[in-house]
């Protein structure tokens, strides 16, 4: 088991987040476009029917964890795992379908110093300091994500059905982060409960920020297939591999 000091503070491993809760929007976009935006990291996005890749915004408040109280906003692309033994086409909808694929963490805005140390020296994930203006309670979820005062993305998620049994299975993936030159890869486990998802029922409305425009690059807004929020997620990240 290792420890790593951040900020003066150990961190010992693995980190655990025993309360969460998230809102997000998933969007099929032009798989040539979002590998593009991903090439940096030597990552294949997963190619779904039509040439489309998958590529998720979601918003995260984490309340009770390892690394204390904070907000996220993700933008992330599901992606080839580095080990597969094969790639395109029946393989990626296989991988998708078994989960076996990875999630690569594109950007990774945060509203926490300690957490920003610490997803960058830990795992490499990209996190950058923003503000946060955002709410999970009731049946429209909203975020508003400013840096320096720019808008990057104003999110509105509509809640939808519970999911049968009003929980959601446990779920592992290997998420992947890309930062100083080097690709990380970090076993990254999940169980949601209260969730609730549905076709479309977002608004989503971008600003003038860099991001906003790596968005608007991927054709986005446009309408989300899917979209889902979560009361309670708890989640466990183990230490990152560079890949």
């Amino acid at each position: 088991m290792s420890t790593h000091t951040v900020l003066g503070r150990e961190v010992q491993m693995p980190v655990r987040i025993r309360h969460a809760r998230a809102f997000m929007a998933s969007y099929r976009v032009p798989a040539d476009a979002a590998q593009r935006l991903i090439d940096y990291s030597g990552l294949r996005v997963l190619r779904v029917p039509r040439d489309r890749a998958l590529c998720t915004l979601v918003f995260v408040e984490y309340i009770d964890g390892d690394l204390g109280p904070y907000n996220e906003f993700g933008v992330s692309f599901m992606v080839r795992h580095h080990a597969a033994a094969r790639d395109g086409g029946l393989a990626d909808l296989r991988a998708l379908a078994t989960g076996k694929a990875g999630v690569f963490i594109h950007q990774l805005p945060v509203d926490g110093d300690f957490t920003l140390a610490a997803g960058r020296g830990i795992w490499g994930f990209p996190k950058e300091i923003a503000e946060f203006d955002v709410n999970h309670e009731g049946g429209l979820r909203r975020g508003v994500l400013r840096q320096n005062g720019d808008l990057v993305v104003d999110l509105s998620v509509k809640t939808g059905l519970s999911t049968p049994g009003g929980r959601g299975a446990g779920t592992s993936f290997d998420a992947y982060s890309h930062i100083d030159g080097l690709t990380r890869c970090t076993e990254w486990e999940m169980a949601p409960s209260g969730m609730r998802a549905r076709p479309g029922g977002v608004e989503l409305r971008l600003g003038d920020h860099p991001i906003a425009a790596e968005l608007a690059g991927l054709g986005l807004p446009t309408r989300a297939p899917m979209a889902s929020t979560v009361d309670r997620l708890t989640m466990t990240f183990q230490d990152a591999v560079t890949v």
